[in-house]
């Protein structure tokens, strides 16, 4: 037999031996690797569908008035969000008239869409805390005072230690402090904000009427519980 014959067999030898170690290594490796990941995407899933929401919440929205009322108004916010501070002041004080006359309830969805425009996830954090105010039963106050103190787009936003004076300074108990430092409620807030875009939501602040999307104006408003 010639040399050219014995490295023909040798090679065929080595082909029936099957995979090399370093191959077996490499590929359990990488089904480690997947396993992994598919691991820290299902936990990441479950740990945010079991969060804690706030007391009085439903469907991600925090809920304002008679819960028997007419008509229901669904606001969805960003407490970093001018327009959303805007749409505060030009309609804010018809919100709380037809809350106390029992013509609606409000569900305020406070949602985080722009914390990439923060250093420290504002958005996050100002709707955790809110989730926080809403627990003690000051959520209205506390909204009120975070778009009155709303920092600029493009900064490190409100430190917790102010969100949790305004807080305070909202009717809160000192132990509202514990639950903005935990972070209590940022997966209740995550869930809200992927709620709302399944919802159609893209932009805030967003306002629906009995499911029906209006226009961000006074007039919409009052037309639209006529």
């Amino acid at each position: 037999m010639g040399a050219a014959q014995r490295t023909v067999n040798m090679r065929k030898t080595i082909g029936r031996r099957g995979p090399s170690g370093a191959t077996i290594a490499a590929i359990l490796v990488l089904v480690l690797f997947a396993g992994a990941v598919g691991f820290g995407v299902w936990y990441a899933q479950r740990s945010a569908e079991s969060a804690p929401a706030p007391a009085g919440t439903v469907v991600g929205g925090i809920v304002v008035g008679d819960p028997a009322a007419r008509h229901t108004i669904d606001v969805y916010l960003d407490f970093l969000c001018p327009v959303c501070r805007a749409y505060e002041v030009q309609s804010g004080a018809t919100l709380d008239e037809l809350v106390a006359e029992g013509t609606a309830k409000i569900v305020y969805h406070p949602i985080a869409i722009l914390d990439r425009l923060s250093s420290t996830q504002y958005s996050t954090r100002a709707a955790a805390a809110a989730g926080c105010a809403a627990d003690a039963g000051v959520y209205p106050q506390f909204a009120k005072l975070l778009f009155e103190n709303q920092p600029p787009e493009g900064g490190p936003g409100l430190p917790d230690s102010r969100l949790v004076e305004l807080a305070r300074q909202a009717g809160a108990p000192d132990s509202i402090e514990q639950c903005v430092a935990d972070g209590t409620y940022r997966g209740w807030v995550e869930n809200s904000t992927d709620a709302a875009s399944k919802a159609g939501v893209n932009g805030t602040p967003t306002v629906l009427v009995d499911g029906q999307r209006i226009p961000l104006t006074d007039q919409a408003l009052r037309a639209a519980v006529q």
